[in-house]
């Protein structure tokens, strides 16, 4: 009989859409960074809409254009005040990052800073993702789902089921309790 292969983890990749499932998430990659000895990159995908397309047969490009200028407005306020090239994002995920290592973990002394680097990308969040992973060499892809229920992933998919569906390596899927 062969023995089973034990896992290697070095290198983590964590992505987060700033929500209190991630958060949550987060400290699952920080657990496992511990307990063997990885490191953590994470990152932020800004979203681009993919449906487009959809939305512009059923209104005219006017009243898109619209929509998306009040979006990204509120979005730009709402995440990164009126600073540029998502510098403030950047900067609450690092104090993110330090303030949740500075919690003591389960069985260990060690606090050491865990996260590599802070990505911030654009584009259709799974394919981000995975991409992101498969360039950095990660082994492990922990992200939070939000669980909204089977009508709004029917309409709008999920994250987490799109990078589980289209990644090479083992994602963990962590939901809020």
């Amino acid at each position: 009989m062969t023995q089973p292969k034990v896992a290697r983890i070095e290198k983590i990749l964590y992505a987060t859409d700033l929500s209190e499932t991630a958060a949550h998430a987060y400290a699952y990659a920080v657990s496992l960074a511990h307990m063997y000895g990885a490191s953590i990159s994470i990152l932020h995908v800004l979203s681009e809409f993919s449906g487009e397309e959809f939305v512009v047969n059923m209104i005219n490009v006017d009243t898109w254009n619209d929509i998306k200028a009040r979006h990204y407005a509120e979005a730009r306020t709402n995440l990164i005040g009126k600073k540029r090239d998502n510098i403030a994002i950047r900067e609450v995920l690092e104090a993110f990052s330090d303030q949740a290592q500075a919690q003591p973990q389960a069985g260990t002394d060690d606090h050491k800073n865990v996260s590599d680097n802070v990505l911030i990308k654009k584009g259709t969040p799974a394919e981000v993702i995975v991409e992101t992973a498969q360039k950095l060499n990660c082994d492990l892809i922990v992200m939070g789902t939000h669980g909204q229920g089977a009508i709004t992933d029917m309409l709008i998919g999920s994250t987490a089921k799109r990078v589980v569906g289209k990644s090479p390596i083992p994602v963990l899927v962590i939901r809020l309790p």
